[in-house]
């Protein structure tokens, strides 16, 4: 069976843009107060779009210590924690152990390992939105933008500035707290339009 043709960069350049989650709806949390409220909020969730960022690295061998922003979304709203203070760790794991909640996203596998590495805790029940496109005939890995592409028809805007910006900043800039937040919001409007039933791809 035939392999589905994967949009190439310059097929997807020259799409209209996906509107993006603004920042009226992105909720950054720092505080532990702040961070209880989230989890209020995000704990009713059956799924949940997923992301992190970490400060990027750029000596060989270096090793991250990322992540240092951890991002959930739902269909509306997104919340961005940032992982200096306590609680927010603490939510951010309890969220991520919750067997009630799946959390999708695209190319989780390295996430797995920094979260594993920087909270010490295993995400469960994560679904790899990679591997429902490979299950559909796709080879080539598609990442949010491919995917946004194949589903939307649509160009997902990703900054490479924003990127490879530092993540590790206490005061994130208006520029990653968007970029960060549209990772988490655009897996959840994948995963929602692909209208996928739990447990199955």
């Amino acid at each position: 069976m035939p392999y589905l043709p994967s949009p190439s960069k310059e097929e997807i350049a020259g799409l209209e843009p996906l509107n993006r989650l603004g920042l009226d709806n992105i909720i950054v949390v720092s505080t532990r107060r702040q961070a209880s409220e989230a989890f209020q909020a995000l704990e009713k969730s059956s799924v949940l779009g997923f992301d992190t960022e970490s400060k990027p690295t750029f000596v060989r061998a270096e090793i991250s210590e990322g992540p240092h922003v951890v991002q959930f979304s739902t269909l509306h709203t997104a919340y961005v924690f940032q992982l200096h203070d306590a609680g927010c760790c603490e939510t951010v794991s309890a969220l991520l152990l919750s067997e009630s909640i799946t959390k999708v996203g695209f190319g989780l596998a390295g996430d797995h390992v920094q979260i594993m590495r920087t909270l010490g805790v295993r995400p469960q029940k994560v679904l790899d939105l990679n591997n429902v496109f490979r299950d559909r005939g796709y080879a080539k890995e598609l990442g949010v933008r491919g995917a946004v592409a194949v589903v939307f028809n649509r160009r997902f805007l990703k900054s490479r500035k924003a990127t490879t910006s530092n993540w590790s900043n206490r005061q994130l800039t208006e520029s990653q707290i968007i970029y960060s937040a549209n990772d988490a919001w655009a897996a959840m409007q994948v995963f929602h339009a692909l209208d996928l039933r739990l447990g199955q791809t």
